[in-house]
C-alpha cells in the first residue's frame, strides 16, 4: 500500500490557526464506518452519539510549554524543544541554529535564571542538553516556555491554555491530544450524568506525529516511540464495559493507540505501561476500540492511515472531500469527527 493513497487535496485557508471561542461551538461530522453514510452537526451534541454503558476514554497528558527561545554567549538567538526527559536535568531536544549548537555550546534563557549546556549530537541530529538552573523545572518553564505548537499554525496563541484539554494532568506531552480539545468540563458533566463511563489513559505525546510519511511503501515507514499508561481503575473500567456490552469510545488516536498497545489478545485490560511503536494502517484488527472521536488529519500521515484502517480507505477519504466541499476546519484547532 502506498502512501500516495491516503493524498487528498486541501486547500490552506482551511486549516485552522486558532481556537474558536467555545471549546464545544466546532463542527461534528458523524461517519459511518459500515456503510459510509455521513451527516453534519456540532460538537456540543456529541451526548447524541454516546449511549449508556459507553466508555469514553481520554488521554490526559499534558503538554509542556517546551518551546524555548534563548541566546548564545555571542547573542545569536537559538530555538530549543524539549523533546524527551532522559534525567539528571538533561532532555533530548530539537536545536535550531543545529549547526552552531555543537558539544560544549551554552545557552542562556530569560534573565539568566535559565542555562543549559549542549552535551551531545545524536545521529537524528537531535541533542542531549544539560539545564542548569536552581529551585523547580515545570515552575521555570511555566514563565519562559512557549507550546510547541504544530508547523502549520502561523498564529501566535493568546491563551497557552486552549492548547490543553480540560483534563489534562499528567505533564510530558510536545503536542497537545487535539481530539479532547473539544470537551468542556459541562459537557463531560452531561455525559456522565447520561450514564456514559468515562476513564483516563496517558500517551505522552511526541513531535514524531507530526514527521511526514517519507516512505513510498507505509510498511517501510518506522513510527517515533512513545511513552503511554494505563491505571489498574481505567483496566477495572474498561473491562466492565466489555462486560456489560457497551462501547469504548476513544477521543483521539493517542488513547486508540494506547489500548491497542496495552489490550490483551482477547481485548481484556489490565495495569501497565510501555513504549508503543504501534502504527495502524488498513488490514489491522481492533482489539480494544468500538468508536473514535477525532479530528481531521494531514495528508499521508500515519493517522488518516489509523482512520482508514478503522473505517476504510474509501469512507475517509469521501468523508474528507465532503469536509472540504462543506468548509470544515481542519488539524489541531480544527472540527471533529465521530466513526461509528
Amino acid at each position: 500500500m502506498k502512501t500516495h493513497d491516503f493524498y487528498y487535496d486541501l486547500p490552506q485557508e482551511l486549516i485552522a490557526q486558532t481556537p474558536l471561542e467555545r471549546r464545544d461551538a466546532s463542527r461534528l461530522m458523524v461517519l459511518d464506518r459500515q456503510s459510509g453514510a455521513i451527516r453534519h452537526d456540532h460538537f456540543y451534541n456529541i451526548i447524541d452519539y454516546l449511549n449508556p454503558g459507553d466508555c469514553l476514554v481520554m488521554n490526559d497528558s499534558r503538554v509542556l510549554p517546551a518551546r524555548l527561545l534563548g541566546h548564545r554567549p555571542t547573542g545569536g538567538v537559538v530555538e530549543v524543544l524539549l523533546l524527551r526527559d532522559l534525567g539528571d536535568k538533561c532532555w533530548e531536544c530539537l536545536v535550531k541554529p543545529g549547526r552552531k549548537m555543537q558539544p560544549g555550546s551554552t545557552v542562556t534563557f530569560g534573565d539568566g535564571e535559565l542555562t543549559a549546556t549542549v552535551r551531545q549530537v545524536q545521529e537524528d541530529g537531535n541533542r542531549v542538553v544539560e539545564f542548569h538552573y536552581q529551585g523547580i523545572f515545570l515552575e521555570i518553564l511555566d514563565r519562559l516556555g512557549k507550546m510547541p505548537l504544530p508547523p502549520y499554525i502561523k498564529a501566535e496563541l493568546s491563551d497557552q491554555e486552549r492548547y490543553q484539554t480540560v483534563y489534562s494532568r499528567e505533564v510530558g506531552s510536545a503536542a497537545a491530544p487535539t481530539a479532547g480539545l473539544h470537551f468542556t468540563q459541562e459537557l463531560l458533566d452531561k455525559i456522565r450524568a447520561k450514564g456514559v463511563k468515562t476513564a483516563f489513559v496517558t500517551l505522552h505525546v511526541g513531535l514524531g506525529t507530526f514527521r511526514p510519511v517519507k516512505a513510498e511503501e507505509i510498511t517501510d515507514h518506522h513510527m517515533h516511540a512513545e511513552l503511554c499508561m494505563m491505571s489498574e481503575e481505567t483496566a477495572e473500567i474498561l473491562n466492565e464495559t466489555r462486560r456489560n456490552g457497551g462501547r469504548i469510545v476513544c477521543v483521539g488516536t493517542t488513547s486508540c493507540r494506547t489500548l491497542e498497545s496495552l489490550a490483551s489478545a482477547d481485548g481484556s485490560f489490565r495495569a501497565g505501561s510501555k513504549w508503543t511503536e504501534i502504527f495502524i494502517y488498513p488490514g489491522y484488527h481492533f482489539r480494544a476500540m468500538d468508536a473514535l472521536i477525532t479530528n481531521f488529519h494531514l495528508p499521508e500521515s500515519t493517522l488518516v492511515m489509523l482512520v482508514s484502517a478503522f473505517a476504510g480507505r474509501e469512507h475517509v477519504l469521501n468523508a474528507y472531500e465532503a469536509a472540504v466541499k462543506e468548509r470544515y476546519r481542519f488539524f489541531s484547532f480544527g472540527d471533529a469527527m465521530f466513526i461509528q
